[in-house]
């Protein structure tokens, strides 16, 4: 389906509001199914980010101000949710040997297990946009790079 058809409208001004408007449907799309696998698994969409940040660090620990920097939401709380994902035994936090102002987050075993679980949304995610080649989802990955280095 278009978004014309999504948005029950014909035409658009240009290309570009086009696309702001295929850019915005899209990632409420995307953003709605992602949001409903991470619950079934008890977790929102910003502990998922920082359990895949943590991930990618592993073994070396990261501050709280290092998660924030790499997150995609960089407004979060970083501090309140390393606290729930603490809870839930999926991370450690520990004070910092160098520096005592610095608090070290490490990924359990338990978040990498659960992690390993929720990759096969990667496969679900490729399987819906499984009408693009690879080429093709590579062309618009850097097409949306190129859009945000204008910013």
């Amino acid at each position: 389906m278009t978004i014309e058809d999504e948005m029950k409208q014909s035409r658009f001004d240009s290309a570009y509001e086009k696309l702001a408007f295929n850019l915005i449907y899209s990632n409420r799309w995307l953003e709605g199914f992602l949001k409903k696998r991470f619950s079934e698994q008890g977790l929102t969409m910003q502990q998922y980010n920082i359990l895949r940040i943590l991930r990618g660090s592993r073994p070396a620990p990261l501050s709280t101000l290092q998660i924030r920097e790499r997150m995609i939401d960089k407004m979060s709380d970083t501090s309140r949710i390393v606290d729930r994902l603490l809870i839930k035994e999926l991370v450690t936090k520990q004070t910092s040997k160098i520096d005592n102002r610095l608090v070290e987050v490490r990924i359990t075993l338990k978040g990498l297990r659960l992690l390993k679980k929720l990759d096969e949304i990667d496969q679900q995610i490729a399987a819906h946009l499984g009408n693009i080649t690879e080429a093709e989802a590579a062309l618009v990955s850097d097409l949306l790079d190129k859009m945000h280095s204008k910013v």
